[in-house]
């Protein structure tokens, strides 16, 4: 198991960018493949973006390329989404979690930090 709490949420206007950052316990991080989801009332949670355990390959979901990059530093045991040209449908909980491997579910979530995008 490992223990997620994500930080930098908070209000900003359209088109501006936040980072958003995930702290992770234990020693295994780096044995984990990560991602970053988000949810808001009335929708289902959605997929961001993920990155495989060493960093070199990422996934995003096509409401956020070409704005997004999820990015992870093993040796801090942190994970990043850096936003960028944001839009109020941005507005959301966003989450982190880890799973083991690429087929696995994802198993460890953190409590979610909030990201509101004002027009």
């Amino acid at each position: 198991q490992v223990q997620l709490v994500e930080s930098g949420g908070g209000l900003v206007q359209a088109g501006g960018s936040l980072r958003l950052a995930c702290a992770a316990s234990g020693r295994t991080f780096s044995t984990y493949d990560l991602g970053w989801f988000r949810q808001t009332p009335g929708k289902e949670r959605e997929f961001v973006a993920a990155i495989s355990r060493s960093g070199g390959v990422t996934y995003y979901g096509d409401s956020v390329k070409a704005r997004f990059t999820i990015s992870r530093e093993n040796a801090k045991n942190m994970l990043y989404l850096q936003m960028n040209s944001l839009k109020p449908e941005d507005t959301g909980v966003y989450y982190c979690a880890a799973r083991r491997g690429a087929t696995a579910p994802y198993d460890n979530w953190g409590q979610g930090t909030q990201v509101t995008v004002s027009s």
